[in-house]
């Protein structure tokens, strides 16, 4: 049987194999050290892809597909024309991520937005995107390729996140909530690193996408494949305090995290759409919603059962108890994540061989 490749491909404001700041503090690991590294010493075939930090979900999936495949990033010539940016992107020919793509076996594992990045790639990877074909197009966009095993959202927003809805309803002042002064200042620090210093299309980008009623949209365009297990992971780091709001555990929340936590645990409302959002979004890992981290409400779902782990539906496992970073092994609040890693790559590896994927 052939070897499963396993894909990482981080969220919003995240790095890859290919960028510099991987080398200083690897995503995957961050201070336990690069998980990739300890899973490879393990057996598991694994790989960090890098995409755009705050690039929209079909920009990042375009920037995968090219770095599976050794080729020039192609986003696309009606995509392009419509956001005004230019059509080709990062070129990686000669320096795929692995090798063999087309005829390789694949498990994409996305962490936050890349998750929503890896359900998109899949869709185009296996129905091909139709406004795009041509005769200079992607093979991307041609779609018929389904060589992908396995999805993994990790604290994935496939319904979006309150973190950015919030703020768009005249209903609700956050702040009015305040965190302590250092929430505060760390809270700004995260805006900051989440605004992109060379400004992207307003309907292009990443926190476009994640406002709830654009996450809807998108879900519509992404079908399920009945040939590939879909897991997701949910998170969440708050609790129910005696007004009946949210609110982060202290003492192992990332401080980045804990005002936003505060605020989305405190919201109730509507958006711009007029989807309501009820009291069981409040819960959250400080940045999504755990609610939404379960599955996109367009698809089917069930609770992880170790025995029935059927295909083309979403297989949901138990909540972790973790802030939006702790599956990355935490910034300050440090992790112990590699015996969860190695636990469910094995899992996969297993299910496959049961399957009889070959």
């Amino acid at each position: 049987m052939e070897k499963l490749k396993f894909i990482f491909v981080h969220g919003l404001s995240g790095w890859g194999s290919y960028d510099k700041a991987y080398q200083r503090m690897p995503y995957w690991g961050m201070r336990n050290g690069d998980l990739i590294k300890q899973l490879q010493k393990e057996g598991f075939d694994c790989y960090a892809a890098s995409v755009g930090p705050q690039s929209s979900a079909h920009d990042r999936a375009c920037e995968l597909y090219a770095q599976l495949s050794g080729t020039r990033t192609d986003y696309g010539k009606v995509h392009a024309q419509r956001y005004g940016h230019g059509r080709f992107g990062p070129d990686f020919t000669g320096r795929a991520l692995i090798e063999d793509f087309e005829h390789s076996k694949i498990v994409l594992l996305g962490h936050s937005f890349g998750g929503v990045t890896i359900r998109l790639f899949s869709h185009i990877l296996e129905n091909g995107l139709e406004e795009e074909l041509g005769e200079d197009c992607s093979a991307f966009f041609q779609g018929g390729k389904k060589n992908v095993v396995a999805l993994i959202n990790l604290a994935a927003p496939h319904n979006g996140t309150t973190a950015y809805d919030m703020y768009d309803d005249p209903s609700f002042d956050p702040e009015a909530i305040q965190g302590t002064r250092m929430e505060n200042g760390m809270a700004s620090l995260m805006n900051k690193a989440d605004t992109p210093k060379d400004p992207l299309p307003v309907q292009d980008c990443a926190a476009y996408d994640m406002h709830i009623d654009n996450a809807l949209k998108l879900n519509e365009s992404i079908k399920l494949s009945k040939d590939i297990f879909y897991f997701s992971q949910p998170c969440c780091i708050t609790k129910e305090d005696e007004n009946g709001y949210q609110v982060p555990d202290k003492k192992r929340t990332e401080i980045l995290y804990a005002r936003t936590a505060r605020r989305m645990g405190a919201y109730t409302g509507k958006t711009k759409g007029g989807f309501v959002i009820d009291e069981s979004w409040r819960a959250s890992d400080g940045l999504v919603n755990t609610v939404s981290q379960a599955a996109p409400l367009s698809d089917p779902s069930k609770k992880y059962e170790e025995n029935d782990v059927p295909k083309g539906i979403w297989n949901v496992f138990e909540t972790y108890d973790g802030d939006h970073m702790s599956l990355q092994g935490g910034m300050l609040v440090k992790n112990r994540i590699f015996p969860y890693y190695r636990d469910l790559l094995g899992k996969i590896v297993a299910l496959s061989r049961e399957k009889g994927e070959k």
